[in-house]
């Protein structure tokens, strides 16, 4: 009975908050600014020379930057120089259409699955962004707003 009051009083002085974020990605992003990397997917994401970033993706960002009152400043590259921008604190997240199988799972945190696609062989590919590791905060955040908004099809 001493021990599990104990544990209680040691718990609740920690004063950590679940989910965490380690950097304050959410906290930062909130009325400030989102970091986006964006690659070009299809019409996932299209990117074109000196315009904002079109397509599914994009769309969805924008809605939940706006659930944030932030606004996103975009960066466009290859997913290996996106995740790079990830590891190294400046970017807060990653789209491109990528699938759950993403190489970049021990780099990166990723969302849980949010829509479904049809592959070219029939496959069944399921969608996810990525966000830096450890920031707990922004990927619960990111997964309830991307759980609530429905399939972007």
């Amino acid at each position: 009975m001493v021990v599990c009051g104990l544990s209680v009083l040691l718990t609740a002085g920690c004063g950590a908050t679940i989910p965490t974020d380690p950097d304050g990605t959410l906290d930062r992003a909130r009325g400030g600014t989102l970091r986006v990397g964006a690659t070009a997917n299809g019409s996932w994401v299209d990117l074109r020379e000196g315009e904002d970033p079109a397509g599914r993706e994009p769309d969805l960002v924008r809605s939940f930057a706006s659930t944030l009152d932030a606004d996103v400043a975009w960066s466009s590259g290859s997913e290996e120089a996106l995740v790079a921008g990830l590891e190294d604190g400046d970017l807060d997240l990653v789209i491109g259409g990528l699938s759950e199988d993403t190489p970049w799972s021990e780099e990166a945190g990723m969302t849980r699955p949010y829509t479904e696609s049809i592959d070219g062989r029939g496959g069944t590919v399921k969608h996810v962004m990525l966000v830096p590791l450890g920031e707990n905060a922004l990927l619960f955040e990111l997964d309830s707003f991307l759980l609530g908004s429905g399939d972007p099809r």
